[in-house]
């Protein structure tokens, strides 16, 4: 099984999405816009649930979209939370996702965030370094408390050139412990009154669509935290293999296949019961970019036409610093003309109002060209759209996001006029010349 649940594309082929008029959703909340069909949700969770290993859980990764009514979707879904910061431990916890569902992850973190992960008493803190190590002691032994940490490996053979492409060889360098500190940090681990080894944590890559690399990034994570277990006399309870399960961009992509995905991850899950440092393990996923990717849409109006040189070009009210990824790794999204057309399909250039050579949403999307006043969508921003944006740049509106489900609309978060974040602003009274 593939991904192949209805999902934006299809819907907006039909001008709705989520059982809803697009022009009605644009009317009522304005553009740009982010909406998020519920349903679409429900479908990639179901679909990845019912491949999953008995022992295998799943925590969203809030990072792909912290909106809190998503986040609530997911706890009521029956997801825990993997987190990276002070802020998102505060959105999964006003979501309703208890503390004991959500694990923090992430390089950096301050003191006070270390202080509010151990007060709420999460599931676990992943440890980067041995410093942060000894920091997360202390906080604990302020608080009273005994903390259940994962720590952190660097990288794993499975993860090869491919992750060191998406992160950039130096970023590796700020995640994760090499073979020797990650040694050292379980046995200070294990001399802890304050601290407590729950397991491992490995990240292999981004967006993968091939369910045999996923499946090999696993069963090297078991493989290490056995083998951190029998160096430490320390068995292993929870192996979190992070994300990095994929969505298709393009045409071109395959939809990552489920079925196969299942079958290797049982196969694997199944041989750590024969290794005493893992019988009891679980298995951890942290998906963000699978579950809420396909779901949601971007709405933006046409606002000026041209042709240059023979080519079609369409400026849109909403360009590349709300949807910052064709920019960011020079892949595009696809691009749907919403508004009916009869006329014949061309290749347009679609751009944003940015004084920026750089905002540009697709080079060259195949559609009716467009009208002024027309509605175009770019689809996948579900995940890394509204959160990744530079909302500021430029002063433009900020747009609202939406949530939708069966012909039913809610807001979950307001547009955001320039002048609301001006009035914020001030001119210090200093003593200037």
């Amino acid at each position: 099984m593939s991904t192949t649940m209805e999902s934006p594309v299809e819907i907006l082929r039909s001008g709705r999405l989520a059982g809803l008029t697009v022009e009605d959703l644009a009317d009522r909340y304005g553009t740009p816009l982010f909406v998020y069909d519920l349903g679409v949700i429900d479908r990639q969770v179901d679909a990845l649930l019912a491949v999953l290993p008995d022992r295998a859980e799943l925590a969203y990764a809030v990072k792909a979209n912290p909106a809190l009514a998503i986040v609530a979707h997911m706890g009521r879904l029956g997801l825990g939370a993997d987190i990276a910061s002070g802020g998102e431990l505060a959105t999964a916890l006003r979501a309703g996702i208890s503390a004991d569902r959500i694990v923090m992850t992430g390089p950096g973190k301050r003191a006070e965030e270390l202080a509010a992960a151990v007060t709420a008493g999460v599931r676990a803190v992943t440890v980067e370094s041995i410093g942060e190590l000894g920091r997360l002691e202390q906080v604990a032994r302020d608080a009273g408390r005994r903390q259940p940490v994962m720590l952190r490996v660097a990288m794993l053979e499975s993860d090869g050139a491919e992750r060191v492409r998406l992160v950039g060889a130096g970023g590796l360098d700020k995640f994760g412990m090499d073979a020797t500190d990650l040694v050292d940090a379980a046995r200070l681990v294990a001399g802890s009154a304050h601290l407590e080894l729950l397991g491992l944590h490995a990240f292999g890559a981004s967006n993968v669509l091939e369910a045999s690399r996923l499946v090999a990034h696993v069963a090297a994570t078991g493989r290490k935290a056995a083998e951190l277990g029998r160096l430490t006399g320390t068995p292993i309870r929870l192996v979190d293999a992070g994300g990095g399960l994929g969505i298709p961009y393009g045409p071109s992509d395959t939809p990552l296949e489920l079925d196969e995905l299942g079958r290797g991850l049982r196969e694997v899950v199944e041989g750590w019961a024969l290794d005493p440092w893992l019988a009891e393990a679980r298995l951890l996923l942290e998906p963000g970019r699978f579950l809420v990717g396909p779901a949601g849409a971007y709405l933006a109006r046409v606002v000026d036409t041209k042709t240059v040189d023979g080519r079609s070009v369409v400026i849109l009210d909403g360009g590349v610093h709300h949807v910052l990824r064709p920019a960011l790794v020079g892949t595009e999204h696809r691009v749907r003309l919403v508004s009916p057309s009869s006329r014949p399909p061309v290749a347009v250039t679609v751009a944003g109002p940015l004084c920026s050579g750089l905002d540009i949403l697709a080079g060259a999307a195949v559609m009716a060209p467009p009208l002024v006043g027309d509605l175009v969508a770019v689809l996948d921003v579900g995940a890394y759209g509204f959160t990744e944006s530079m909302p500021y740049f430029l002063s433009h509106p900020i747009p609202a996001e939406v949530v939708a489900r069966d012909g039913q609309a809610g807001l979950a978060r307001p547009r955001m006029e320039p002048l609301t974040w001006l009035d914020q602003q001030q001119i210090p009274d200093l003593d200037l010349p």
